[in-house]
């Protein structure tokens, strides 16, 4: 009797842990597939955005260069203006950024095509139209007439941060829609002599040939940038990469405000103060880093000179704010519109003044 009631007391606590284990088990075992298939799954990011996502095709004619009908034997038996010239095609990527059917991509895409040809991912097919396109930051506008669009949801590109998970969605290699996912590895990325306004997002979400002009999305679907190219320092005489590709893609509120005057002047109407300048790095009376931006040369009758600003002076404020990064101050003079006035801090010859420039249209090509 002893050993039954002592082996009751030893069974009974055994037991109940099995029990709880098998509980905590199946309690588990439940919870599994909805912690794999939630915050570890963008599904529902790419599902939000490849809808506003196109393929593009274009094509255009060049001239045949072919070595075989250039050679010395063949050339006496054929006409030179009688060769019937070939049709050029490749492939890129848009996103439709209107549900009225205007879709943004990378003007390298189209450039030069006489056919453009977009395929939606529901499968149909339409020509576009180019409504203008701006060499500047490398980026085009089309325009479709196909109804029914879904317009892709744009996000504040001035909040991301480094670090951001980021998916790239486009057309690699023609394979049709495909994402690539990844981070924010870096921003405001220039010097590579690419454009004339540089401002891109570094990403390591790789972009492929063909993705071009594909959607840069955050983790809900938003637009952050358009992937614009992948550097790789190659050397132009020998084509080879020296480094690992750096995939680049410009902010979306860049292309919003290039779309926007596509859309309504059919080029994008910069401010421009009539100088040429170059950085000047310096320090303070504190010993902290300075940057100014030394005015090298004067358009004349331009803004610059009707305003006062002459060669040799250094601009070292805008709007009453010290200039700190000088190029940023540059792009904020091409940010203001013609007739917008702009208060720039000079300093000549140990003296600081203010003086009030009316901001001009920037010619094309300064």
């Amino acid at each position: 009797t002893l050993m039954r009631e002592w082996f009751s007391q030893l069974a009974w606590p055994a037991l109940a842990g099995v029990l709880a284990a098998v509980l905590l088990l199946n309690t588990e075992w439940l919870k599994l597939p909805t912690s794999t298939q939630g915050a570890d799954s963008y599904s529902h990011a790419v599902a939000v955005a490849t809808p506003s996502v196109v393929n593009i095709y274009t094509a255009k004619l060049v001239a045949d260069q072919s070595p075989v009908l250039n050679a010395p034997l063949l050339r006496r038996f054929t006409n030179p203006g009688e060769r019937q010239p070939r049709v050029e095609r490749s492939l890129g990527s848009g996103v439709i950024m209107s549900e009225d059917g205007h879709i943004i991509t990378n003007r390298h895409v189209i450039d030069g095509a006489q056919a453009i040809q977009i395929l939606l991912s529901d499968g149909r097919r339409a020509n576009a139209m180019v409504v203008g396109a701006d060499p500047e930051t490398d980026l085009a506008l089309l325009k479709t007439d196909l109804t029914g669009l879904s317009a892709i949801e744009t996000a504040d590109s001035d909040n991301i941060s480094v670090g951001d998970v980021v998916l790239a969605i486009g057309n690699p290699f023609g394979f049709g829609h495909s994402a690539s996912l990844g981070i924010v590895s870096g921003l405001e990325r220039y010097g590579l002599q690419l454009s004339a306004f540089e401002n891109y997002i570094q990403t390591d979400a790789t972009i492929h040939l063909g993705s071009s002009g594909g959607a840069l999305i955050d983790a809900e679907g938003k637009l952050v940038g358009i992937n614009t190219l992948i550097y790789t320092g190659a050397n132009d005489d020998s084509n080879e990469a020296s480094g690992i590709g750096i995939n680049l893609a410009t902010p979306s509120n860049v292309v919003g405000t290039v779309m926007n005057d596509l859309i309504e002047y059919g080029g994008v109407i910069r401010g421009w103060l009539g100088v040429s300048v170059d950085l000047l790095l310096g320090f303070d009376e504190q010993g902290r880093a300075t940057q100014s931006l030394l005015v090298t040369d004067i358009e004349p009758g331009g803004p610059a000179q009707r305003a006062g600003i002459r060669v040799g002076d250094l601009i070292v404020g805008l709007n009453a704010e010290r200039v700190t990064d000088a190029r940023q101050a540059m792009q904020t003079i091409a940010r203001l519109r013609p007739g917008d006035r702009v208060l720039v801090g000079l300093k000549r010859n140990e003296t600081e003044f203010d003086v009030e420039a009316i901001v001009s249209t920037r010619p094309a090509g300064e």
